[in-house]
């Protein structure tokens, strides 16, 4: 080996120790200082490289290839981190330190990437895709711990279970302010028919949650954001049609930032459809107006106005499964097969008195005469009468409310460790929905009608309401008439006639700030 040959190898060989030497195995446990019990899941990182490694259940951790002289850092929410630098052994003891959960505000200080509650964003461009014409928690059906359902079909009849809890105990606010009913805690989604378009982002926390309201959010808290300043110059006239008659129409406009500090929107619905399933109609409007301004850097204002008029059918009783759908029924494991057939107790095929059985079978109506001139609801606040949707039917259930919101928020900044939110609202409500009180005669599936005779539910299902015969009964001037097999006197007489049954509505008038 010649000179020059042996000075490239020793060189080789003190570069190979220098590296070996500059590099080193770091092992060591995080716990907490005041305690001393280890901390499993506490990161420990190189910092200024990608090295890392998690602490095990005992609190250890090993990282290799440590450059010598790097430094160490541990870290777990909850604590304060804690350096050091490399050597063989590297112990850390982390003291712990308060958090403050991000509350749920109008502003976008919602629950981030650090804070300890399980949330989901929706944004805008998630909501076009997922929601369509649907009502809002639909959007939500894909998050975690979350299901929604449009129940019987009629708008603005879903509802939303989070974590195994209903609307009851899940707080759903608008802009900040709740708005779960105050008498039982529900939500009625008819009433906001209209966010949905106007909404600008939905974040759903789910279980005990941020929230700085006295709120039942057990399962979770919903909170949508119908922020201007978030939305660019322009508007749009949307058009949607659907299954059911379904014609939507949507009116927006953004002004965008005028002048860095004020931005306005506003948005205006019109939707109608005779819905698929049978008389889940809707006729509704929906309006929406926001406006932000930003004063200076410590105070910013907001102002909202949200409301939907509407009124619509619903389907609220529940079938058995062989009632609208019997080759489905019998492919359901432990459904016993005898309640089906001509024989059984159920009929997902044909009609009875006019009303088609099926997967679209609604209970909650029934064909009347046409020559018949009663109104659908009477609407005690101003003593006026609505007319029915149809003149060839009447609605056992319908629902008609307008609950309009107006709120104004203020936020003061006073310093970068606290701001101040002031929410001044008011929220007025009116309407209601029908139903039935007293006898009402009904017929089996097979039209088979409760009498002095028969009882109409000796006969198969559904069941089927008869307006006519309830129009007779009541008008008639009978001393006695049978109702499934029971017998109802009645006094009669001077224009007074007794009624059989009859169909009722109940009215809620609110104001609140």
């Amino acid at each position: 080996m010649n000179r020059y040959t042996r000075i490239v190898a020793n060189t080789f060989i003190l570069s190979l120790t220098s590296i070996l030497f500059a590099q080193m195995t770091v092992s060591g446990t995080v716990t907490d200082a005041s305690t001393g019990n280890a901390l499993a899941g506490a990161n420990v990182v190189v910092d200024g490289t990608g090295l890392g490694a998690a602490a095990d259940a005992d609190g250890g951790y090993t990282l290799s290839n440590v450059p010598n002289g790097a430094t160490l850092t541990a870290s777990m929410i909850g604590y304060t981190d804690a350096s050091a630098t490399a050597g063989s052994t590297v112990n850390f003891a982390l003291t712990s330190s308060a958090i403050e959960m991000s509350g749920l505000e109008v502003l976008a200080s919602r629950a981030g990437e650090k804070t300890p509650v399980a949330y989901t964003n929706v944004t805008k461009a998630d909501m076009d895709v997922r929601l369509g014409s649907q009502d809002i928690p639909m959007a939500l059906n894909t998050t975690p711990s979350v299901y929604a359902t449009q129940q019987g079909g009629g708008a603005g009849d879903a509802r939303i279970n989070v974590r195994g809890f209903n609307q009851r105990n899940v707080a759903v606010m608008i802009n900040g302010v709740p708005q779960n009913d105050m008498e039982n805690g529900w939500v009625y989604w008819s009433n906001w028919d209209g966010v949905g378009d106007a909404s600008h982002s939905i974040q759903m926390q789910r279980g005990l949650s941020a929230v700085n309201l006295a709120t039942p959010s057990i399962g979770g808290t919903m909170n949508i954001i119908t922020d201007p300043t978030a939305a660019s110059k322009g508007g749009f006239v949307k058009q949607e049609v659907g299954a059911g008659s379904f014609l939507k129409t949507s009116i927006n406009y953004n002004t965008g930032l005028i002048g860095g500090n004020l931005a306005l929107s506003g948005t205006i619905v019109r939707k109608t459809g005779e819905g698929v399933i049978d008389k889940t109609w809707t006729d509704a409007w929906a309006y929406y107006f926001g406006a932000s301004y930003q004063m200076n850097d410590a105070n910013r204002f907001e102002v909202y106005a949200i409301g939907a008029p509407q009124r619509h059918g619903q389907n609220l009783y529940k079938q058995n499964l062989g009632a609208y759908d019997s080759k489905f029924a019998e492919s359901v494991e432990g459904y016993d097969a005898t309640a089906l057939g001509d024989d059984g107790k159920f009929r997902d095929e044909g009609e009875t008195n006019g009303v088609g059985f099926g997967r679209t079978f609604n209970q909650n109506w029934a064909p009347v005469s046409s020559s018949y001139t009663g109104q659908q609801y009477w609407y005690m606040y101003g003593a006026r009468t609505m007319e029915r949707h149809d003149p060839d039917y009447l609605n056992e259930r319908e629902n008609f409310f307008h609950k309009p919101l107006v709120n104004l928020n203020h936020y003061l900044t006073l310093n970068d460790q606290m701001r101040l939110s002031t929410v001044l609202y008011w929220s007025g409500g009116s309407g209601g929905g029908t139903g039935t009180y007293g006898k009402i005669p009904t017929l089996d599936a097979d039209g088979a009608l409760g009498d002095d005779d028969y009882k109409f539910y000796y006969g198969r299902s559904p069941w089927v309401r008869d307006w006519n015969t309830l129009i007779n009964y009541n008008s008639g001037i009978a001393d006695t008439v049978y109702v499934d097999k029971s017998a109802l006197a009645r006094t009669h007489g001077n224009g007074n006639n007794q009624s059989v049954g009859i169909l009722r509505n109940s009215i809620n008038r609110q104001s609140t700030i």
